[in-house]
């Protein structure tokens, strides 16, 4: 007779599953991966290159900036999702390259970069010290769904608003995605990728003119130090990455089950936005639209297995790192309605799932709802973005409703 089964003895602790990422691996999560990845260069790529012109900077140091930027996002969205086994997709502040816009022609380069320094300082600070799991403990889980349904919701209607301008290659995808979902539902998203691409190609809306490999090359910049593009930059960059990209980054990641400590997420984050910082990194963080493909059931049916979709997301982030010249140019020959309908079809479990979360427990249904209908709004306010302010309502509208009468 074994130990395990003897009279008053515990029963023998199941040993952890050991980590095999291949075998873990299906079609649906390279998919999830790549899409997440597209998803993520397509958003907010052109934004770099348009504050790195205002800046009048050269065409090396832009690539450099893509170069740096990828790699980070490669190495702590590889190594993370492995430690933990949970899809933790990084991503750079698209808040902070729009906020880079304005503010990266007033200051020189190097002081700049001293911004970025400072402020991947902060977030290594934030990491460590771990105050953020504190903060996000607090959170009712109510609100934390509702804030992920209205994270996803904005990308989630897209394929509606592209349905006006491109119709014929939008409906194909969608029925292509329903017929496919009836009938064999982990390979939806699979198909409807290669039909759009194939859709789009009969139609003519694929432009590989200008699509040329060329590598690139990291640019080193030493650092200068000033009061003012550390107040200019480097403080605001740290606020809005907390603010729309951890925050809600966290969420997502609870809202889908996962309870990854957050305090080793951000502190990664941090350490390697300080040693990118000198080739042109504004910083990266938390993901939380392109987490959510892989976070979400269309990219594994197996909770267990999501990490894998992460795992790709940063081989293909590698691979357009160390292409970072022409990635623009490869994004650019694709239309745009493809992109965002098949981000927004990726994203319908999620935000199912969210909204169904959001309103089970009836004592924080109103504050779901507001938390919800904020952050779906886009509001901006003090260049913050809506899944901040989003939060704020919900959790005051959560105390008002539920404080003790004297």
């Amino acid at each position: 007779m074994s130990l395990s089964s003897s009279p008053g003895l515990p029963p023998a602790a199941t040993p952890p599953r050991r980590l095999n990422p291949l075998a873990d691996t299906s079609l649906s999560t390279v998919v999830a991966g790549f899409v997440a990845m597209m998803t993520g260069y397509t958003s907010s790529l052109v934004l770099m290159f348009q504050a790195g012109q205002a800046a009048h900077l050269s065409d090396a140091q832009i690539s450099s900036w893509i170069w740096a930027l990828s790699i980070g996002m490669a190495v702590c969205t590889i190594g993370l999702s492995l430690r933990f086994r949970a899809p933790i997709v990084i991503a750079w502040s698209t808040p902070g390259a729009a906020l880079l816009v304005s503010s990266l022609p007033h200051v020189a380069y190097a002081q700049a970069i001293g911004a970025f320094i400072v402020c991947a300082a902060l977030l290594t600070l934030v990491g460590l010290t771990g105050w953020f799991d504190t903060l996000m403990k607090k959170i009712p889980a109510g609100i934390a769904s509702a804030l992920l349904a209205g994270i996803l919701f904005e990308i989630g209607i897209e394929i509606f608003r592209a349905a006006q301008f491109q119709t014929a290659l939008v409906l194909t995808m969608f029925f292509t995605y329903l017929i496919v979902k009836r009938l064999a539902p982990r390979y939806a998203i699979v198909t409807t990728l290669f039909v759009g691409t194939a859709a789009a190609g009969g139609l003519g809306l694929l432009d590989f003119s200008h699509f040329h490999v060329a590598l690139a090359h990291p640019v080193l910049t030493l650092p200068a130090f000033s009061v003012a593009a550390s107040v200019s930059i480097g403080i605001p960059l740290f606020v809005v990455a907390m603010a729309s990209q951890n925050v809600p980054g966290i969420a997502v990641l609870r809202a889908d089950g996962y309870t990854t400590p957050s305090a080793p997420l951000i502190s990664t984050t941090g350490i390697v936005s300080l040693l990118l910082a000198p080739f042109g990194s504004h910083g990266i963080n938390l993901a939380a639209i392109t987490a959510a493909i892989c976070t979400g059931p269309e990219a594994h049916e197996n909770r267990d297995k999501r990490y894998t979709a992460a795992v790709w997301g940063g081989v293909f982030y590698l691979l357009a790192g160390i292409f970072g010249a022409t990635i623009a140019a490869l994004f650019a020959a694709l239309p745009k309605a493809l992109v965002v309908s098949v981000a927004a079809l990726a994203l319908f479990g999620s935000i199912m799932g969210g909204l169904t979360n959001a309103m089970q427990d009836v004592k924080q249904r109103e504050a779901a709802l507001v938390t919800f209908m904020v952050t779906a709004s886009g509001l901006t306010l003090l260049s913050i973005g809506s899944a901040f302010w989003g939060l704020v309502a919900g959790v005051l509208t959560q105390l008002m409703l539920t404080a003790r009468r004297a």
